[in-house]
């Protein structure tokens, strides 16, 4: 087990570029992380094994440290009828939209491409390969492990990071509750109680002997100087660069993000799975009444959010967000993150 990944990558800024699935994260992002002297990581989440293969090969010609993002298999199932009274319930947005909505069609349950991904980076090994959502199988942890992967648990609770332990990886990001975008809980059905990160840190470091990658709610230089005082060797950044020349985030999505009075909801309702948005009109009149179940709701509001996106309608866009969102400035990206190293 390697101990120090700050150390190990050679990097010089403890302040990563977290990944962010469905066009926010960039390799133009990654790229910037890597020349402040930090990190970032492609987020193979919802490309299939050959758009990351090409990602990879495009990253690795720049000659800088980064990651890849991984999806886990945990299969949430929907319950098929409640998924149909769910698909006409938002048909009607749909069709405010002009898209057409299949509301008979059945669930589709796939598992993001895993075993194709995993090959892709076993032929094209990276630096580092982090996981969310689940707990990978060991015999994929180790094809990956002998590619010289360092290897990084997403965890949001104490008894997840002792999973995560044993089940071998070399370290941990810990998520807290007030992050942006998908919680990575393994447990998605009951989602993480509410504690501060540098609890939650703290809680981690205590529970195991693995290195701590921190994230969630990290928009300030104090936040990311306490999260190191708690016992993270590394923080990583997701919100804060959702407005910054080079991310990928919609116009819609930035736009909201400067409106002083958003706030943030924890919501299944795009995805069947809980996570943190700026809430918005869908949130509100959906969010109670979407089922769990993932990814079949991801693939059931996909169109109704692509015509969002193009439609420039911020209030049927998933626009996630974490609770420090009202520090995501319209910067280059390497001027956010050596900012946000101002007190380490």
């Amino acid at each position: 087990m390697r101990s120090e990944p700050v150390r190990d990558l050679g990097l010089t800024l403890p302040v990563l570029a977290a990944p962010m699935a469905g066009g926010a994260g960039t390799p133009a992002l990654v790229e910037a992380a890597a020349r402040a002297g930090g990190l970032g990581f492609l987020a193979a989440g919802y490309r299939t094994p050959q758009q990351l293969a090409e990602q990879i090969t495009a990253t690795a010609a720049t000659g800088l440290p980064f990651g890849v993002n991984l999806f886990a298999p945990n299969p949430l199932p929907v319950d098929p009828a409640a998924l149909r009274r769910y698909a006409e319930l938002i048909a009607v947005e749909a069709d405010r939209l002009g898209v057409a909505l299949d509301t008979a069609a059945p669930p589709v349950e796939d598992d993001d491409g895993w075993q194709g991904k995993v090959d892709v980076l076993r032929a094209q090994p990276v630096p580092v390969v982090s996981f969310a959502f689940g707990i990978p199988p060991r015999a994929d942890l180790a094809a990956l492990r002998r590619t010289g992967a360092l290897l990084v648990q997403t965890v949001t609770t104490a008894a997840e990071a002792r999973a995560a332990a044993e089940a071998g990886v070399d370290a941990l990001a810990v998520q807290a509750p007030v992050a942006g975008g998908h919680s990575g809980t393994l447990t998605p059905t009951r989602p993480p109680a509410d504690i501060a990160l540098d609890d939650l840190v703290a809680a981690v470091r205590h529970a195991v002997d693995l290195p701590v990658i921190a994230c969630g709610g990290l928009a300030t230089p104090e936040a990311v100087a306490a999260a190191v005082r708690a016992g993270a060797q590394a923080v990583a950044v997701g919100t804060a660069l959702l407005r910054s020349d080079e991310a990928g985030t919609s116009a819609a999505h930035r736009a909201a993000l400067a409106e002083p009075d958003r706030t943030t909801v924890l919501t299944r309702a795009f995805t069947g799975r809980p996570a943190r948005a700026l809430r918005n009109a869908f949130t509100d009149r959906y969010g109670p009444a979407a089922p769990y179940g993932y990814p079949a709701l991801h693939h059931l509001t996909g169109p109704i959010r692509r015509a969002a996106a193009a439609a420039g309608d911020a209030e049927r866009l998933h626009l996630w967000a974490g609770t420090g969102f009202r520090h995501a400035a319209a910067q280059p990206a390497a001027v956010i993150l050596r900012r946000l190293a101002d007190q380490l």
